[in-house]
């Protein structure tokens, strides 16, 4: 849904900018432009909101189960 958002208001935009400096269609200039974005979007390694708030969970509860194994082990050393 982002990536549409911004295509969108990107887009139109800059396809408003350069018809009115160069004389271009508008919907020449943003249909490319919305193709260059979308391309350029494509080729990013990112992922989700949704998939990154669920591995940001999964990474504190293993940082949690980490720390009180840690605090086990040395309660376990410090035994005699």
């Amino acid at each position: 849904m982002l990536h549409k958002v911004l295509m969108d208001t990107v887009g139109s935009q800059a396809a408003r900018l350069l018809s009115s400096e160069h004389g271009l269609p508008v919907a020449d200039v943003e249909k490319q432009l919305k193709a260059m974005l979308q391309s350029a979007l494509s080729r990013l390694d990112v992922v989700s909101r949704e998939e990154f708030e669920t591995q940001q969970t999964v990474l504190l509860r293993t940082r949690e189960r980490l720390e009180a194994l840690e605090k086990r082990v040395a309660e376990l050393e410090s035994r005699p």
